[in-house]
């Protein structure tokens, strides 16, 4: 059987995968019932691997000594959309073709598309690395087969402690390099802005407004925002530049009259790899009199490793590397990844999402080109 066959028959089957996939509501926290789906089509297919939790692992070592690389995707999705124009997870499929049609201003097939709630982020990057996984154990009698893991992790959206931040202690010793499967049109991003959200409070005394009695909260919040608006990062990294720093909500009093005792106010920062999430908010604290408390100081910012054989195939193929602004499970590992998989960014937390057929297919082509070469 040649290559462009088996990629022929691996896209129809990961492209039904999918739609399985997708009928099944999985939301993060409820991954239950999509992972064991997933894990039954796997075992039908001679794929062995290992349940832990709503984590599925998959191992194919065929050369003791040499590098292991992890393929990593995630089977949860964000709730959906109430404005979905289609049924998210059973759609009507010349419906759903007809809407996509407008959207990409041509004209799209049913039989072109995979349509629904998790199609596009992440269930592209699930079925193609599951296929690429397949085709390298379809082959491990030939030499040069790498050795590989297949990961598919549970509450990636909502960076829940049963995924890969809880299975990561157990792969970090058999893991040398990994991609990372997310919606980047097959671009490789070779660096991700980490996310590190504080919310502040500062403190004030209330009193009457029309005797000016008091200390104003807000007034002492308004100051602080102003520092933060001049404050400039000092490191620059060079793949992403600036640390990005916004307040983004601000909260207030309880009547006209009342000089407000307490103000709190929310600041979204986007990390780059020259500065840990502590360092942060450690400079941040000594310039605010307000009060600064971190959601979550684990959402690190990552950067693929300096003369990277990741990055090195990426040039040899021609893949375009980029810098992401959006997180994922990377920021959950410690080796050596890019972050690269089918579909696009852009249709990901939004109504109507879908992917095209042939994004699955040079996915699953690409994956395979790229391993190859490690």
């Amino acid at each position: 059987m040649t290559v462009i066959a088996d990629i022929k028959r691996l896209t129809d089957e990961a492209a039904a995968l999918l739609k399985g996939m997708i009928s099944i509501p999985s939301p993060s926290f409820s991954e239950d019932e999509v992972c064991s789906y997933i894990s039954g089509w796997m075992q039908d297919r001679n794929i062995a691997h290992e349940r832990v939790g709503n984590n599925l692992v998959a191992s194919l070592m065929t050369e003791i000594g040499r590098p292991t690389l992890m393929l990593c995707a995630h089977i949860d999705t964000v709730t959906a959309s109430p404005d979905y124009s289609f049924d998210p997870y059973q759609p009507d499929y010349q419906e759903a073709a007809d809407i996509i049609s407008n959207i990409r201003n041509e004209i799209v097939k049913p039989s072109d598309i995979v349509a629904g709630l998790g199609s596009n982020d992440d269930g592209a990057s699930v079925t193609s690395m599951i296929a690429a996984y397949r085709y390298f154990l379809n082959n491990s009698g030939k030499a040069g087969i790498p050795n590989l893991i297949l990961v598919l992790t549970c509450e990636e959206e909502r960076s829940g402690k049963n995924g890969m931040t809880g299975l990561w202690t157990e792969l970090d010793s058999r893991v040398d390099f990994a991609i990372i499967g997310e919606p980047t049109g097959m671009k490789a991003a070779t660096s991700e802005r980490g996310l590190l959200v504080i919310d502040a409070t500062a403190h004030g005394i209330s009193g009457h407004a029309a005797r000016n009695e008091g200390q104003n909260a807000l007034y002492k919040a308004l100051e602080d925002i102003q520092k933060l608006r001049r404050h400039e990062f000092e490191r620059q990294s060079e793949r992403m530049g600036k640390v990005n720093l916004n307040v983004t909500q601000i909260n207030a009093g309880t009547a006209h009259n009342v000089i407000p005792d307490r103000c709190d106010f929310v600041i979204d920062i986007r990390p780059t790899e020259r500065y840990s999430n502590e360092e942060i908010l450690e400079e941040l604290e000594k310039i605010c009199s307000s009060e600064l408390k971190p959601r979550n100081l684990a959402n690190r910012s990552s950067a693929t490793f300096k003369d990277s054989p990741l990055q090195k195939a990426a040039e040899v193929l021609g893949i375009g590397t980029f810098s992401s602004p959006t997180t994922s499970d990377w920021m959950r590992i410690s080796c050596d990844a890019i972050k690269m998989g089918p579909g696009e960014s852009s249709r990901s937390h939004k109504k109507d999402e879908y992917v095209l057929v042939s994004e699955i297919a040079d996915g699953i082509r690409t994956y395979i080109d790229f391993i190859n070469l490690l």
